[in-house]
């Protein structure tokens, strides 16, 4: 801004290219501040349970996993994911996971099969349990216990660890 402030005499530059660099960088300083302008007055939203329809009126829900190459995606990982999706809360008859194979890999349907016999017991485990954490992966990682005086969970935990 002090380059237009200055005598003419002084000035040896073009003004134009000067005069460009000082409108972006009005520009970028506009963009700035609305960027900016969502911590200013952040929105809260809180949620009322109450509110939701019943089981029988919510719609239905369908859950799309993709993986295209079982080497760059271990097909460990998707079938975590596969089951983490079947152990939404949501009714089971309105929710459909579906499992997309690029690559048509044999060891992706087998790992999907796996993970189908594993969550007719894992889903119930969750479910009767109320564990936070659905993903077997993570769960079984951490040494966390919702509870831990239990003997009937920690011998259904034991079984869940086998299967």
């Amino acid at each position: 801004l002090s380059f237009f402030f200055q005598h003419p005499p002084n000035i040896t530059i073009p003004t134009l290219p000067w005069l460009l660099i000082f409108v972006s960088e009005l520009l970028l300083y506009l963009a700035w501040l609305l960027a900016q302008s969502h911590g200013w007055r952040p929105v809260y939203r809180t949620v009322f349970p109450e509110r939701l329809p019943a089981d029988d009126k919510l719609p239905a829900i369908d859950i799309f996993i993709c993986t295209a190459d079982p080497n760059k995606e271990p097909s460990v990982e998707v079938m975590n994911t596969v089951i983490s999706a079947m152990a939404l809360d949501y009714p089971p008859e309105k929710l459909h996971v579906y499992v997309s194979d690029d690559a048509g890999s044999d060891a992706t349907l087998r790992c999907t099969k796996e993970a189908w016999n594993f969550a007719r017991y894992w889903v119930p485990f969750c479910r009767k349990y109320g564990l936070v954490t659905a993903c077997p992966d993570v769960y079984f990682s951490s040494s966390e216990d919702g509870f831990k005086g239990s003997s009937e969970f920690k011998a259904e935990r034991k079984k869940m660890e086998v299967i």
